[in-house]
């Protein structure tokens, strides 16, 4: 059952959010670490993700989801508050093919009351000098939290890299309807941020494939590369399914942009997300 951690009684929070952030898929599937939240760290330890077969493209580049889940912006966790994102804003400035981890390094703009806003570099986790991308975004305090936090044993889901591993929305669960368009199924735990709406990691994974697809379609090749990608979320997802529809067009200089929308079918198929990407031929 999907249950918003704001209706709760103030004693009951950090045991629901204990069973709510070790459930969630987004981050545990992809083994992404927040050092800030979880147990078995060293202090100034940097958030870090593993680059594997699935976050890849099938030329070897790297993918925009795999990138964007890694780097939730803004840097505002939930021992301080209850967050949800407004913006995500990533350049992709190298294609990434032999790095095997990568890490973010923060720069932490403004926290205010209700808004943040962050950017951050994403970086090879063996070279800070080669930066893969950097990324910028702003999001807003939906509510708040009582104090007490103490950080949760949250151990990744064993996953062995493999050239056979699933792609990652079928993982999430996006599967490509009769229409021709990806659908995020209803709302689940697993998929669910704290405050009972579609965590931001299915969003970024049924827009990246999508995108994907439109932008090859206008190239006549796969063998493109996201460049340049930039996602609103304008309304929770609270019911679903999520339909992701997209359009892709091609600049006079050889760049394909796709523009995505994303639609809550249970909820008389409202926008909630909004978002474009640059693509490169290869």
């Amino acid at each position: 059952m999907v249950q918003d951690i704001r209706q709760l009684d103030k004693s009951q929070h950090w045991d629901a959010f204990e069973d709510i952030w070790t459930g969630l898929m987004s981050y545990r599937y992809l083994n992404k670490t927040n050092p800030e939240l979880d147990l078995g760290f060293e202090e100034g330890e940097l958030e870090s993700m593993p680059i594997r077969h699935d976050m890849r493209n099938r030329h070897g580049g790297i993918m925009a989801a795999p990138l964007a889940i890694c780097c939730p912006e803004p840097w505002w966790n939930d021992d301080v508050t209850v967050p949800a994102p407004v913006i995500s804003s990533i350049q992709v400035l190298d294609d990434c093919r032999d790095v095997t981890k990568v890490e973010v390094i923060r720069d932490v703009i403004n926290i205010g009351r209700t808004m943040g806003f962050c950017r951050s570099k994403i970086v090879d986790a063996s070279n800070h000098d080669r930066v893969i991308a950097v990324s910028a975004g702003m999001g807003v305090s939906v509510g708040d939290v009582p104090e007490g936090y103490e950080k949760v044993e949250n151990p990744p889901i064993p996953v062995v890299d493999s050239p056979d591993l699933p792609r990652l929305h079928e993982v999430f669960g996006a599967e490509k309807g009769p229409d021709g368009h990806y659908r995020l199924p209803p709302l689940q735990k697993e998929f669910s941020a704290p405050h009972a709406a579609l965590h931001l990691g299915p969003v970024h994974i049924v827009f990246d494939i999508t995108a994907h697809e439109r932008a090859a379609e206008v190239a006549r090749t796969d063998e493109i590369q996201v460049e340049n990608w930039y996602v609103q979320f304008v309304k929770p997802g609270l019911e679903g399914p999520f339909r992701c529809e997209g359009t892709a067009i091609e600049g006079r200089n050889g760049r394909i942009n796709v523009d995505l929308t994303l639609y809550d079918e249970g909820r008389e198929g409202r926008i909630i997300t909004t978002g474009s990407a640059i693509f490169r031929r290869i």
